[in-house]
């Protein structure tokens, strides 16, 4: 127990102080500004600061905690635009809003107090898994320093919000460490679960896959290498085969039955992603939409679908970020799983229209694009280190913040 505390105290510490400086920033704008006062409690307002936390997706996921799920796509009556689908809590995947109502009637807390809870909860979880991911990069330094960074990045605003974010990057960041440990049937179980929570989770499963088959070609060379001799112990080198392949096979489940089980309501198998697209707008264009948004932001246009200007600059300005980090950590070679989830989870941000303001969030399960920077930091003495993060903590009340939530939609 001592063990556990020396190892993950100065985590959950650093984590939490940092993420809290910026939380507090970031609800002393909104409360200064009001704004949200006047504005429709689905769409980003509410009586109280907190009621922001749990808007636009928010107010989604409490319906499905509160109500269930009614799969169906109902035409909006003379639509000629985009948007030709009513909106239908199908969109949204199960395991964080089953996690709301289980958390409300064990607590007695409401949907939104249940919802902050398990998002609280799930980012410190997050935290610890990518402490533990970087460490065996680039030593346990790194991984405080990315602990730290995990609660700055654009996009982080979401973590302590009734969104499923930090929920999927928990899942998603212990999946790697278990896939790094091969620890295969971990590793199948949690994106198993990941696949429950956010669609993106395709990124995990590949990079999953890949993992797996890298491994058995490996386990390939060396009974070839061994000849006809015995490996020292045959069972061992069964469960060498098998693990991993049921970790493939145990991976798409929760993503693959909960797609299926939507479309066989809607009795239509693509059901999901019509309703992606003609309720949301939101599908994979091959990156058209994304060059659209920056030839309109580089020459000062905003004629592009959902357009916000300040978020939309935080989006853009994420993207940069990540295209230049992206070499940065291939330079460090980091373990195949990493490499791939990441490339993956880009591809699949830049590759669909959708609103744009929404990559800095999109991008924030992309978790590796942390461990550059922080290997970068961890040459940086403690004082240094924490005065860095604390000033980046009250800028993030502003940019991961008030923006995403008030001055666009998160």
């Amino acid at each position: 127990m001592c063990g556990a505390a020396r190892r993950h105290g100065p985590v959950l510490a650093l984590y939490g102080t940092v993420k809290l400086i910026g939380f507090c920033v970031f609800m002393f704008l909104l409360d200064s500004s009001g704004d949200f006062r006047r504005k429709n409690p689905r769409f980003g307002g509410g009586a109280h600061v907190w009621d922001v936390l749990a808007t636009w997706d928010g107010w989604w996921y409490q319906q499905i905690a509160a109500h269930g799920y009614h799969p169906a796509l109902v035409p909006v009556p003379g639509a000629t635009g985009l948007i030709t689908l009513e909106g239908n809590s199908a969109a949204f995947f199960p395991l964080y809003p089953a996690l709301m109502r289980l958390v409300s009637s064990c607590t007695g807390l409401g949907l939104l107090g249940a919802g902050l809870v398990v998002s609280v909860a799930a980012s410190f979880v997050a935290a610890l898994g990518i402490h533990a991911v970087t460490a065996r990069v680039g030593g346990r330094r790194a991984g405080l320093a990315a602990a730290g960074l995990w609660a700055v990045w654009p996009g982080s605003g979401m973590e302590w919000s009734a969104y499923s974010e930090s929920l999927y990057i928990a899942l998603a960041a212990w999946a790697c460490y278990a896939v790094m440990r091969r620890h295969w049937l971990t590793a199948g179980l949690l994106t198993c679960a990941a696949g429950l929570t956010r669609p993106t989770a395709t990124a995990l499963i590949a990079a999953l896959t890949l993992a797996v088959l890298m491994d058995l070609l490996r386990h390939r060379r060396a009974v070839r290498r061994w000849g006809d001799t015995p490996l020292p112990d045959g069972r061992a080198r069964r469960g060498a085969v098998l693990r991993p392949l049921t970790a493939v096979a145990i991976a798409p489940v929760g993503l693959a039955g909960y797609l299926g089980w939507v479309g066989h309501r809607m009795g239509d198998y693509g059901g999901y992603f019509k309703l992606q697209d003609g309720a949301w707008a939101h599908s994979f264009d091959y990156g058209r939409h994304t060059v659209k948004v920056f030839g309109s932001l580089l020459v000062g246009h905003f004629d592009y679908l959902y357009a916000y200007p300040y978020e939309d600059a935080i989006g853009a300005a994420t993207v940069l970020l990540a295209l230049i980090i992206l070499p940065l950590l291939f330079r460090l070679r980091p373990p195949l799983v990493l490499t791939v989830y990441t490339l993956l989870t880009m591809a699949l941000v830049l590759g669909s229209q959708q609103i744009f303001g929404n990559v800095s969030r999109y991008l924030l399960p992309a978790f590796p694009l942390l461990i550059p920077c922080a290997t970068a930091m961890r040459r940086l003495s403690t004082p240094v280190l924490c005065t860095v993060l604390t000033i980046a903590a009250l800028a993030s009340g502003s940019y991961a913040g008030y923006v995403l939530f008030e001055a666009g939609i998160p």
